[in-house]
């Protein structure tokens, strides 16, 4: 017996339920229309859940005085079957639902009223049998998405959320193993057009999915938030022992490390900076994350002091471009803030349209300013359009591995507040 199979109930899918109900109007069409709104093309940050339930409702506010049906696709298209629907109040309900989503390129790209694109609308009685291919692809499409997700979660390992045990034995765990071969080294380059990559330092840290890997597979590590933080705290002491032996070599030349507050503030960080010749510290950058910097605004102060009374340079890591307007860089005192390679970053390098972020580097800096997480060239181009020129990721990581330019075409990297 296929146990994936009895975990996941059978349901009848809304596409199935929408093509019963269009070929049940067969001998009906006359006077009913259609209206396919295409959510599915929009970004996949305008796509959540959320978005789509307050389409519906904002869709189904117009027209609810019609006879008719409304279906939420599995795509996260919305079809519209009504009669007596007039024209003029079906284009008002498809206006206010692509009010939601003005800053999409779908909708920036659209025709003269912006729908081109955003919605298809059927007559029935003369558009009947092209409405049915449609309703036709749509099932079919729903149907092969839902054997692949079969196939997905067949093959993926169940794990189950780690709790307070989980996490005690884990952490025994991890005392006892040899992390040095889960540690990695990830650099932070500067890159300007036509030069290659220059490191500037390097991120130290020990690899989660690695780690869960090697000791504890079946387990979701990070489904408890609390216990996860709980858990990163036991592997910065892990990382400060390890640096302290110097085991995997990790001190040669300037690098960072992603801590808790709490750590900078522990013992084990006070020895650790014992150790450190002074000239070393200004190589050192420290990195914290903003949900923990607000969790204890006092602690983090006490902790930014220390640091910058020992030389260490600080780091906001984790800025989202939806959380980048509430960072006050300078108010924080840090000198880095790493933001976040994002899709709505990617829409925005296909529209030109650059301003808010513009501001965003020009407030932060543009030699304090990191793009992490990028994965690709897209991203490097991106920064650079905004005026970025530090960047940190697996794509960045294949540029600095790639051949070097001729020597005639590299220049100067630009300036950065590490030097």
């Amino acid at each position: 017996m296929n146990s994936s199979s009895s975990r996941r109930p059978e349901t009848t899918s809304q596409e199935a339920t929408l093509l019963d109900y269009v070929t049940r109007l067969s001998r009906y069409r006359q006077g009913r229309r259609a209206v396919h709104l295409h959510l599915s093309q929009l970004q996949p940050y305008n796509r959540r859940d959320h978005h789509l339930r307050i389409a519906v409702q904002t869709f189904e506010a117009v027209v609810r005085l019609f006879e008719g049906q409304t279906f939420l696709l599995g795509n996260g298209d919305i079809v519209f079957i009504g009669n007596d629907a007039t024209p003029a109040a079906i284009e008002e309900a498809v206006l206010r639902v692509r009010y939601l989503f003005e800053d999409d390129p779908l909708i920036r790209s659209g025709g003269t009223q912006g729908i081109d694109g955003f919605a298809t609308n059927y007559e029935l009685g003369a558009d009947y049998d092209i409405f049915l291919r449609q309703v036709h692809r749509l099932h079919d499409e729903e149907t092969r998405r839902r054997q692949r997700q079969a196939r997905v979660e067949d093959e993926q390992d169940t794990r189950r959320p780690m709790d307070a045990q989980h996490t005690a034995e884990l952490i025994e765990a991890i005392s006892r193993a040899d992390l040095t071969n889960l540690m990695r080294r990830q650099p932070v380059c500067v890159i300007a057009a036509n030069m290659a990559p220059t490191p500037i330092f390097r991120e130290l840290f020990i690899s989660i999915p690695d780690l869960r890997d090697a000791v504890m597979p079946n387990l979701d590590l990070a489904a408890d938030r609390g216990l996860f933080q709980y858990l990163t705290r036991t592997l910065d002491l892990r990382m400060l022992s390890l640096l302290r032996r110097n085991d995997g070599g990790g001190m040669n030349g300037p690098f960072s490390l992603n801590l808790n507050v709490a750590t900078v503030l522990s013992r084990e960080f006070l020895a650790f900076d014992a150790d450190l010749r002074t000239s070393v510290r200004g190589t050192i950058v420290i990195e914290l994350q903003y949900a923990d910097i607000i969790g204890d605004m006092e602690a983090f102060c006490f902790a930014r002091e220390f640091a910058k009374a020992r030389n260490y340079r600080m780091c906001l890591d984790g800025v989202t471009d939806l959380l980048a307007p509430l960072v006050d860089r300078e108010k924080l005192g840090i000198e880095f803030v790493k933001l976040i390679w994002s899709p709505r970053m990617q829409a925005a390098l296909r529209t030109g349209d650059f301003d808010d972020y513009r501001r965003t580097v020009e407030r932060f800096g543009r030699a304090h300013t990191i793009l992490c997480r990028c994965d690709d060239e897209q991203a490097v181009r991106f920064g650079q359009s905004v005026g970025i020129t530090m960047f940190q990721g697996r794509g960045v990581e294949r540029l600095l591995n790639a051949p070097p330019p001729p020597a005639h075409s590299r220049a100067k990297p630009p300036a950065s507040a590490f030097a």
